[in-house]
């Protein structure tokens, strides 16, 4: 093994276990956990309403429209303001501190 490989493999694991690699890890689990976990909830309960709940699914809300066409387009609409939320969040908390760790770890390879 080289002396540039051992380099590297210090770097990275010097930084894998830093207080800042830790916070940015802990604070990505905080804000993704939480939302995949609702998100999982809230697909879940819409798939088990269309099994077990059919006449409330075909429940009509306006003409031919009914609550399973709402609750599965809220799907998509969940799926966009999510995807929304997390791009706001990792502009704003989460690439700045991984860019700085990137910096970090560049700076070491000079």
């Amino acid at each position: 093994m080289s002396n540039d490989a051992r380099t590297d493999d210090d770097v990275y694991l010097g930084l894998q276990q830093s207080e800042e690699f830790a916070e940015l890890r802990t604070r990505f689990r905080r804000f993704v956990f939480p939302l995949t976990a609702l998100f999982l909830a809230w697909y879940f309960l819409y798939v088990l309403l269309s099994t077990y709940a059919p006449g409330f699914m075909g429940h009509k809300v306006l003409g031919n429209v009914n609550v399973g066409l709402v609750l599965g387009l809220g799907q998509f609409v969940s799926t966009f303001v999510i995807t929304m939320l997390y791009a706001r969040w990792a502009d704003r908390e989460f690439d700045p501190r991984a860019a700085a760790l990137h910096a970090r770890v560049e700076e070491a390879h000079r």
